[in-house]
């Protein structure tokens, strides 16, 4: 049962490693859109507040998924 914390506290360092590299690619994406086609801009950072927002929703999720694997006893 000792490990428990250490297991959340990986499993939280991964989810956390993925829903950063996954905002930042989708930031990359965004800003690269909008400056091939600038006119465009409002509808696409729209888009990527929503889907980073989603993001940062799974990655809570995830976070408390792991606290709970810890304190379960």
């Amino acid at each position: 049962m000792e490990l428990a914390w250490l297991a959340a506290g990986i499993g939280a360092g991964i989810a956390l490693v993925g829903a950063g590299l996954g905002i930042g690619k989708l930031a990359s994406a965004a800003l690269e859109s909008i400056g091939r086609q600038p006119e465009a801009a409002g509808p696409i950072r729209t888009t990527m507040i929503i889907a980073a927002a989603l993001i940062e929703g799974i990655a809570f999720f995830a976070l408390v998924i792991c606290i709970l694997l810890a304190v379960k006893t």
